[in-house]
C-alpha cells in the first residue's frame, strides 16, 4: 500500500438546505489549496495514439480520482464527532462501513460524488449535514488487457487514464486487430460489457462514459 504524501482530495458537501446560513469553513493549514471543487474532470483526459506511452506523471484533478478497494478514507461529519470516523478501509467489495448508515458503496465514486451521497444518507438523522472526504492513502490498482494487444497481462492504473493511454501503456494493438474492444467489469448484479469504439475514440478523443476501474479487463478483438 503507497502512503500518499498530503491529502489527494477533500470534498466539502452540504445540502442546499440552509447552506447560506452556516459559517464558512476552511480547511486545515496542511491542506490549504486541497479541496475539491469540482469531479468534471473524471472524463476529461486527452485521448493518445496506441502507439503513444501513457504518461503516469500527468498532472490529474485531485476530485477526478476514482476510490477503488483497499484505499483508506477519513470520513468527518461537521459537528457530528460520533459520525466522524478516521482510517476507513475500502472492502474488496467496493464498500465502506459507517455509523447509523451501515454499508455504503464507495467504490468507483469521487470522494466529492461520495460525500455527497452520505450527506444525502444521513439527512434523515442529521439536519444539514456537512461531510468531508479525505484519502488517507491509495492501494496500487491494476487492470487487464488480453486479445490483440502487444503486452497482455496487468497494467498500473493511474489517476484519470482513460482507456487509450491504457492500450498505449501495454504497446498498443498488433497488427492483426480488428480494432472492436469491450471492456469487462464484475459488478454487483454480475460481469458487464461495456463496447467501446476504438476508431471514435481516436479521431474526436471520446471515450463513451467508460472510466477505468480497478479490476477492469480491456479486451481487443
Amino acid at each position: 500500500m503507497r502512503v500518499v504524501s498530503g491529502v489527494l482530495a477533500v470534498c466539502w458537501v452540504g445540502l442546499a438546505a440552509g447552506a447560506q446560513t452556516r459559517p464558512a469553513i476552511a480547511p486545515p493549514a496542511s491542506q490549504a489549496g486541497r479541496t475539491a471543487t469540482s469531479d468534471a474532470a473524471t472524463n476529461g483526459a486527452t485521448a493518445i495514439p496506441a502507439t503513444a506511452t501513457a504518461n503516469p506523471q500527468s498532472v490529474v484533478s485531485e476530485d477526478s480520482y476514482v476510490i477503488g478497494p483497499g484505499d483508506q478514507l477519513q470520513l468527518t461529519v461537521w459537528k457530528e464527532p460520533n459520525l466522524s470516523n478516521g482510517g476507513v478501509p475500502v472492502r474488496p467489495d467496493g464498500r465502506i462501513s459507517l455509523p447509523l448508515l451501515g454499508d455504503v458503496p464507495a467504490a468507483g465514486m469521487t470522494p466529492m460524488l461520495l460525500g455527497r451521497d452520505i450527506a444525502s444518507r444521513l439527512q434523515k438523522f442529521v439536519t444539514d449535514p456537512l461531510v468531508t472526504v479525505t484519502m488517507l492513502s491509495v492501494a496500487p490498482k491494476e487492470i487487464f488487457l488480453i486479445g490483440e494487444i502487444q503486452k497482455t497481462g496487468p497494467v498500473i492504473l493511474t489517476p484519470g487514464m482513460n482507456l487509450l493511454q491504457a492500450i498505449a501503456a501495454a504497446g498498443g494493438l498488433t497488427p492483426f486487430a480488428k480494432k472492436k474492444l469491450y471492456v469487462l467489469r464484475k459488478s454487483e448484479k454480475g460481469q458487464q460489457k461495456l463496447n467501446f469504439n476504438y476508431k471514435k475514440a481516436l479521431s474526436n478523443g471520446d471515450m463513451q462514459g467508460i472510466t477505468l476501474m480497478a479490476g477492469d479487463t480491456i479486451v481487443s478483438l
